[in-house]
């Protein structure tokens, strides 16, 4: 039987929200006094990821960018070796003393903070890069610590901004089916490895002109379970191992994970 979209209003509750944000703001708080040398909670960080992008259905991962100064990327340019661990270990640091007693680690990318009450944070240190063109989102430069270290790119206020536009451009339809299949992902499949990112570039991709009826919340004026059989058939019809990220254009890997998005896919439409 097939699971067909519905709306995911209010799945995260205030509480849990008010609690998102009282850590997101201790953590910007030890970032801003370690590295901008400012007392402030609010300057140089943003939600990014799937809380970011308001298309998550859990408070088990939420992502942070915290904007780092630009002269310390130009320094550490400069310098040999991992540096990029380097950083890792110096934002875990400042943290640590927020922190003192929770689970804080350098990995990869991010610093991962594991509360004990199941939350987790991520926090991708991340460097604003020049404004060349103000009418765009800027992008940034972050570390990669792995295969003796690197810098890498993102773009997540670009990918915010067409996220939103596509949403309002389908009544809401583009972020309810990023939600549903999240949800049937986590109900059904909870051992598969489907990120966020995928499922939010191929919808993206996906969901041409459909959208939400503004008289009943029902996909388009036509039969229950169309819109979702059209879901499968594009994925069956574009088999490509790679997406792009709305609006900052950044290639999206699928390989890992492709035939876990086909298996949700299939769990929704038949």
């Amino acid at each position: 039987m097939p699971q067909l979209v519905k709306k995911y209003n209010g799945i995260i509750s205030s509480d849990q929200r008010g609690l998102i944000s009282y850590r997101y703001h201790k953590i910007t708080r030890a970032i801003n006094i370690a590295f901008w040398n400012i007392d402030n909670d609010t300057k140089n960080s943003l939600y990014v990821g799937s809380y970011g992008r308001n298309t998550a259905i859990n408070t088990g991962d939420i992502d942070i960018l915290v904007s780092l100064p630009r002269d310390l990327f130009d320094q550490m340019s400069n310098n040999r070796g991992n540096v990029q661990s380097h950083l890792l270990s110096s934002v875990r640091t400042a943290i640590k003393t927020t922190y003192p007693n929770s689970d804080v680690r350098a990995d990869g990318q991010v610093i991962k903070i594991n509360f004990s009450d199941g939350m987790r944070f991520e926090i991708l240190p991340a460097f604003e890069k020049p404004a060349y063109f103000m009418s765009s989102p800027v992008g940034y430069d972050y570390p990669d610590s792995n295969m003796g270290g690197n810098w890498m790119a993102t773009n997540p206020k670009a990918e915010q901004n067409a996220i939103s536009i596509k949403n309002n451009e389908t009544n809401g339809l583009y972020r309810a089916t990023c939600r549903h299949i999240r949800f049937i992902r986590d109900t059904y499949f909870s051992s598969y490895h489907l990120p966020g990112i995928v499922i939010d570039s191929f919808v993206y991709a996906a969901i041409g002109t459909w959208q939400f009826s503004k008289s009943n919340d029902s996909s388009t004026a036509t039969a229950a379970g169309t819109y979702e059989k059209m879901l499968l058939e594009y994925f069956t019809t574009h088999p490509t191992y790679q997406l792009m990220a709305p609006g900052s254009e950044q290639a999206v890997s699928t390989i890992l994970s492709r035939d876990y998005l086909e298996k949700v896919l299939k769990k929704i439409a038949l």
